[in-house]
């Protein structure tokens, strides 16, 4: 199985030598400053991952050992998550700043992402509730003031549209915020939650079924059926327990900026690279 390193900064040959060694890999050839593979290294055992996460976690380094033979087109959707994922913030928390309430709903995020709270409804609920009575509008204001892609995003996206697979953004968050991100990204479907506005007030509820973990893998494997594809042939991207269970049933999971529940489960992590690593991982 091939193993492939990247970085955000040029690989010096020494960090190469020591991977090599480490993962009894061949020759790990430069496909670029930052990017390096090797056609084959040792299987992956819990022993070579720890041995991989304490050699290049350091030296800001992402390693992958990815299935042989495919290539990125055998692919046929991308998933991914919205907050902290496609997007560097954690939408609901920004609109709860706007109330002076960021650190107490940041609070219940960072636990339910950590899989702490396993009832991700009812820390849904519980944020939510305390947005009530807050005027729409901050919606717009948080996504023009403050929400960002992440690193690679729009170049990965561009790349694999361009392949011919297509994209889903599947969210705990919200609809607000889901639809513009489709618009602007030209993403092919979209899911979330949405928030309850009365009067132009948020009423401190989410209308109809809550976009959970078991939603999410429902959506992808909806989608994956509706394009004529196996969920083996989707890629899905996350970072927090919620995500756990729609990576599980993809071809290939890829944990970004994520919690170590998610790391540890996840096939590829991405600890230091944007999102267009993927695009490092496979020929196209």
């Amino acid at each position: 199985m091939p193993l492939i390193l990247q970085s955000t900064a040029p690989l010096s040959p020494a960090d190469l030598d020591t991977a090599r060694t480490l993962a009894r890999a061949s020759e790990l050839v430069l496909r670029s400053e930052t990017v390096a593979a090797a056609e084959e290294c040792a299987p992956l055992t819990p022993a070579l991952r720890d041995a991989l996460d304490d050699f290049c976690g350091p030296r800001a380094i992402d390693w992958a050992v990815v299935p042989a033979g495919r290539k990125l087109s055998d692919f046929h959707l991308v998933a991914m998550d919205m907050d902290s994922t496609l997007i560097t913030i954690e939408c609901i928390d920004e609109i709860a700043d706007f109330c002076g309430l960021k650190a107490e709903v940041s609070a219940i995020t960072e636990a339910a992402m950590r899989g702490e709270i396993t009832d991700f409804n009812e820390s849904l609920r519980r944020r939510v509730a305390l947005l009530k009575g807050l005027d729409a509008s901050v919606l717009d204001r948080v996504y023009e003031e403050r929400l960002r892609l992440s690193p690679g995003a729009e170049r990965m996206l561009q790349t694999v549209q361009a392949l011919g697979l297509r994209t889903l953004l599947v969210s705990g968050g919200f609809v607000h915020f889901t639809e513009k991100l489709k618009a602007r990204l030209q993403l092919d479907v979209t899911r979330a939650n949405t928030l309850e506005i009365v009067d132009g007030k948020l009423t401190g509820n989410v209308v109809g079924e809550i976009v959970n973990a078991d939603v999410k893998a429902r959506t992808v494997q909806e989608v994956c059926a509706r394009i004529g594809a196996t969920p083996d042939q989707a890629i899905v991207m996350g970072d927090g327990s919620n995500d756990l269970k729609m990576m599980a049933v993809a071809g290939l999971s890829v944990a970004f900026r994520a919690k170590p529940v998610v790391r540890t489960q996840a096939s590829v992590a991405f600890n230091h690279v944007g999102l267009d690593g993927l695009l490092a991982l496979f020929p196209h």
